[in-house]
């Protein structure tokens, strides 16, 4: 009898075992993205919306629209993240830019700063050090304090672009990061410097240009000049996992375009 009892004990742990691998939950994936700290609040807010919906991790590795470029064609993450328009020789080199939103580049300058607003070719004359103190534009005798981003940037490589500075800026401090810049122009009164205004904050100044605000109406219209576009990197001839493939598509998706919009950046879909 004790036998009898011994063993069904034994079926019993036996069956609650298999009983717990069968419940056990399904393991999900992961998507690793890497590029354009200017996107931190786009991706941020996508991973998580995706991640709630799918159980699928997403990691972001902040690290510049160049850096992620790089990333993508080494091999060492799923999805670049850049934000400026694909290169024709990175083009050559087999990757392919899908364009997830639009985003302005505000012109940020410390709150009591007087000047309110700058035409384009007054910012490229700040920015190549033609105009080097703020009295020659109506502000306050002060040398101005040129800041921008580090080369391999695409908020610089963007704002150089459209201002006409490539490789003509003077700057007196090259940031990694859009965090960095709006700290820096935050506690210096005499600083200018660029930014993705999704990332803007209150303790700087958004001025506008040409008498245009950077607000996401006028970004849509194209009337607000200083913009450039949040870019998704893939590999032509590389197929994505099967997470990093549905983080893609729902990123593209319609049900993705409020969650760009709230972060302040216009969907390209």
């Amino acid at each position: 009898m004790k036998k009898i009892i011994r063993l069904l004990t034994v079926m019993l742990l036996l069956l609650s075992v298999l009983a717990g691998c069968t419940n056990k939950p399904e393991e999900k994936g992961s998507v690793a993205t890497d590029g354009s700290t200017s996107m931190s609040k786009v991706i941020g807010a996508l991973g998580e919306a995706f991640e709630l919906e799918t159980g699928i991790t997403v990691t972001y590795n902040a690290t510049g629209s160049g850096a992620g470029i790089s990333a993508v064609l080494e091999g060492r993450c799923d999805i670049g993240l850049a934000s400026r328009n694909l290169k024709q020789e990175e083009i050559d080199k087999g990757l392919v830019g899908t364009v997830l939103a639009y985003d302005g580049i505000a012109i940020i300058v410390h709150p009591d700063n007087p000047i309110n607003d700058l035409d384009l070719e007054t910012i490229g004359k700040i920015y190549t050090g033609e105009i080097t103190n703020w009295s020659e534009i109506g502000g306050e005798d002060a040398t101005i304090v040129v800041i921008g981003r580090e080369a391999g940037s695409g908020t610089r490589d963007g704002f150089e672009d459209i201002t006409k500075t490539k490789d003509k800026c003077v700057y007196r401090q090259e940031l990694t990061s859009t965090g960095d810049v709006i700290t820096t122009v935050a506690s210096n009164s005499a600083a200018i410097g660029y930014a993705s205004v999704a990332s803007v904050k209150d303790t700087v100044k958004a001025v506008t240009v040409g008498g245009v605000a950077p607000t996401e109406e006028n970004i849509k219209n194209g009337s607000y000049v200083v913009q450039r576009p949040f870019v998704l990197v893939t590999k032509k001839d590389t197929k994505l996992s099967d997470s990093a493939q549905k983080f893609f598509d729902y990123m593209i998706s319609e049900k993705a375009r409020k969650i760009i919009s709230d972060t302040g950046v216009v969907p390209a879909n």
